[in-house]
């Protein structure tokens, strides 16, 4: 259903996010976040082991077994419905034969980024967030391969991570991340717009910042960068799609709801990427997909 995406370079200009009520730009904000950390050592060791050909199931499994709070997300994943997997997943081991060294190596990278920016705060529902994440992710998944896109594991991890940006703004400018909240439930403006009143940018670019400064995949920053209006990608194109409409599927259908989203817009430029006939099929879309989710209980990841 996808043609290839063009590898045009995307861009955006940091001037139009300048408010001029503070004075601050986009880079201001930026040049505050001192301690984004570096990218967990797991990634690193998780990639250096599988650039070796030699590199086997049980060699990747003691490596992760290391970390049993991410042995026991990974399972999490694993035997949730909706990975699809038919057989109950119980050993690390037996993970990583049924999901592959690729999907394995995502669900880390994403895991990894999640556990970095845990936060808490009493306007921060951690449980919540990642109750959306997960669920995101979830029918991102589902939807790369109803839909046709080859690599039905990229489109979870970018869903794991596409509000990354809200959980680094929650931990690293709680100040202004709490004025945001305040300005989001005073039904004065939606959370984009309250993002660019408060910090003259929004989660997307915060987001893009840190998994271009860790040198992840283009296609995970594009995914990121643009979750909210892909008409405006150049650049992975089919995935950020993907994206965007399992965030608001996960709005629509009431499975992972994030309060943040509640003004969550469809971008109508999908119906073209996914080579819909009308904007009618996109609503006879979402309906089948309310039967598909309807009986699914929520996954939780502490």
């Amino acid at each position: 259903m996808f043609d290839e995406d063009k590898n045009t370079a995307a861009t955006m200009s940091n001037q139009s996010l300048i408010n001029p009520a503070n004075g601050k730009s986009y880079n201001d904000y930026i040049q505050n976040i001192r301690n984004l950390p570096s990218i967990p050592i797991v990634i690193f060791e998780v990639s250096r082991l599988l650039e070796d050909p030699m590199t086997n199931a049980s060699d990747l499994a003691a490596l992760i077994s290391k970390d049993q709070g991410m042995v026991t997300k990974i399972l999490t994943i694993a035997n949730s419905p909706f990975y699809g997997l038919t057989k109950k997943v119980s050993t690390i081991e037996f993970a990583i034969v049924i999901l592959g060294f690729e999907n394995i190596k995502n669900i880390i990278i994403a895991l990894s980024m999640i556990g970095a920016f845990k936060g808490k705060g009493k306007n921060w529902n951690r449980k919540k967030y990642w109750h959306h994440c997960l669920a995101a992710a979830s029918i991102a998944k589902r939807l790369a391969e109803d839909l046709g896109y080859p690599k039905s594991g990229e489109a979870f991890t970018a869903g794991l991570l596409h509000d990354l940006g809200i959980a680094i703004t929650q931990l690293y400018l709680n100040n202004e991340y709490n004025k945001i909240y305040k300005l989001v439930n005073s039904g004065k403006a939606s959370y984009l717009e309250a993002e660019i009143e408060i910090l003259n940018t929004t989660h997307q670019e915060i987001g893009n910042l840190l998994v271009e400064k860790w040198n992840l995949p283009k296609l995970i920053s594009d995914s990121i960068l643009y979750h909210h209006n892909p008409e405006q990608a150049t650049n992975n194109k089919s995935l950020v799609s993907i994206i965007h409409f399992a965030d608001y599927l996960s709005w629509e259908l009431d499975f992972g709801r994030f309060e943040f989203d509640k003004d969550i817009k469809l971008d109508y430029s999908i119906i073209d990427v996914f080579g819909w006939a009308s904007d009618v099929y996109a609503q006879e879309f979402i309906e089948s997909y309310k039967e598909i989710f309807k009986d699914n209980l929520e996954p939780i990841i502490e």
